[in-house]
């Protein structure tokens, strides 16, 4: 069941949280070999457009921070922090002041990130809108939920799981609420807008996935997904079942079975669509004239790639700019 909103507040509970389980611990498949691992962004690559993987993973070509993606960052932090303040406290005056501390913070830890904004007025001026996007994002936030009436059980969390398969699951989760009666919802905050009705199937997979994981730790179906839509306050919520997240461990594994034989085969197709405008890699894609790099020498004895870490780039309404469950 999906139910989109706009504009709602929901009070939620918190209480004693499982702690999360390694595979080790009996979180996953026990003595099974790893693989590889995937995450939801990762996993959403390959949908897209397998070269788009490729390019990530099997090459690691580095990619260019976007301003969309570090605004997303950005608002991502202070949320975060905002559940740091005591109750009372989690104001929409308390969280606005925190940006500036927190574009700092980022500066400090990527100074590299000082260079998305050009020197002079110009720069200033884009930086100030930019700034000012940011502000409005975490003012639209109280519009959908008082932070005054949660305590989240979970930010920022880390899960991972090791199906039977041997494949690794793994990301992070923005927020995890649990009710008194053991009930468990996943936020994820999106600073994009909403998808159209025909791509919110397309939106879920990340919270199926993250909900998948969950289960196969906690023993316990999440009762609630909820994805908050910062860029036009919209709040999209769907209730799983066993039988969805079933569907969605299958739809997992047959993403890795297709990504094994593309590294078997060495072919990586690409495929053309609306998100190539954000793309970094037009200039060596052959759908654009050009020519990817040949393929990194391996060693026999290769491990299946890993996921990378790394933030999104920038991407159009209801695409969030900012990928932050990857390793």
């Amino acid at each position: 069941m999906t139910t989109t909103e706009t504009g709602s507040t929901e009070a939620g509970g918190r209480a004693s949280v499982p702690s999360v389980r390694t595979a080790d611990e009996g979180g996953g498949a026990g003595d099974a070999v790893v693989v590889g691992s995937l995450s939801p962004s990762r996993a959403g690559d390959f949908m897209t457009c397998p070269l788009l993987y490729r390019f990530r993973v099997i090459d690691k070509i580095p990619e260019r921070p976007s301003a969309a993606a570090v605004r997303g960052t950005l608002v991502h932090a202070v949320l975060e922090r905002l559940f740091d303040l005591p109750t009372g406290a989690r104001t929409p005056e308390a969280a606005l002041e925190m940006l500036a501390p927190e574009w700092d913070r980022l500066l400090e830890a990527e100074p590299e990130l000082a260079g998305l904004f050009e020197d002079g007025d110009a720069g200033d001026a884009e930086h100030a809108q930019w700034l000012e996007q940011a502000r409005r994002m975490v003012e639209r936030y109280f519009t959908l939920e008082d932070p005054r009436r949660l305590e989240p059980a979970e930010r920022e969390l880390f899960v991972e799981t090791v199906l039977d398969s041997g494949l690794k699951l793994r990301g992070y989760i923005d927020r995890v609420d649990v009710a008194p009666s053991g009930d468990v919802r996943i936020v994820d905050y999106k600073t994009g807008t909403a998808p159209r009705a025909d791509f919110e199937a397309r939106a879920l997979f990340q919270m199926k996935f993250y909900a998948l994981v969950l289960w196969r730790l906690r023993g316990r179906v999440p009762r609630l997904l909820q994805l908050m839509y910062l860029g036009n306050g919209e709040v999209l919520r769907y209730e799983p079942d066993e039988a969805d997240l079933r569907a969605t461990q299958r739809k997992v594994e047959a993403l890795w079975q297709a990504i094994r034989r593309a590294m078997e085969t060495g072919e990586w197709r690409a495929r053309t669509g609306r998100l190539c405008d954000w793309c970094d890699h037009k200039e060596r894609c052959p759908e654009f004239g050009g020519t990817p790099p040949p393929l990194p020498a391996a060693p026999v004895d290769r491990p299946s790639p890993a996921d990378l870490e790394g933030a999104g780039t920038g991407a159009p309404a209801g695409v969030g700019p900012r990928e932050h469950d990857d390793l």
